[in-house]
């Protein structure tokens, strides 16, 4: 239960502060919350908890269309898909490659839902609001692959402490 209690109070303090703060375009935690609670917490719990997040700062932010909104909010939830896939083989490699995987689904995602209604409806149109988009990408892929990156290391050296001072405690009784 301890571990619970400090993976939500690091994800929420972290992510109300970075949403509400200036930041960098797409440069959020919102997806790295997702892969992280994925990794640490309960599968619903990974579910609801960058929803809410992201919803409670849409609502002081302001919202947007509700198409993007749905596109946005649905491709957060990929990030828990990818958090459960880095869990099965807790590797530094998986760790790493769930934020980036899910920032290029984000990505096509929201680009085609924001981007493609605005361009002609060929190929042309989707290369172009692709090629429009990619400034964001940066932001997003930077986002999420140092946030996981921070969040788990910040967890698992808390956790490795807190192992070394009870096996030291052990050791001295």
């Amino acid at each position: 239960m301890k571990k619970q209690v400090l993976i939500y109070s690091l994800i929420i303090a972290t992510a109300a502060t970075t949403r509400l703060v200036p930041h960098a375009w797409n440069f959020a935690p919102i997806t790295a919350v997702a892969i992280v609670a994925a990794i640490y917490l309960p599968l619903t719990q990974a579910l609801v908890l960058p929803l809410a997040i992201r919803f409670v700062s849409d609502a002081i932010i302001g919202f947007f269309s509700w198409p993007l909104m749905l596109a946005v909010y649905t491709v957060h939830l990929f990030g828990a898909v990818m958090g459960r896939w880095a869990k099965a083989h807790k590797t530094s490699t998986r760790i790493l490659l769930a934020p980036v995987v899910s920032a290029g689904v984000f990505f096509l995602v929201t680009n085609f839902a924001f981007l493609y209604p605005n361009y002609s409806h060929d190929w042309s149109g989707i290369i172009t609001a692709y090629a429009n988009g990619l400034p964001f990408l940066r932001g997003t892929l930077a986002g999420d692959v140092i946030y996981t990156a921070t969040f788990v290391g910040v967890l698992e050296s808390v956790w490795a402490w807190q192992r070394n001072k009870m096996l030291a405690i052990k050791l001295v009784r």
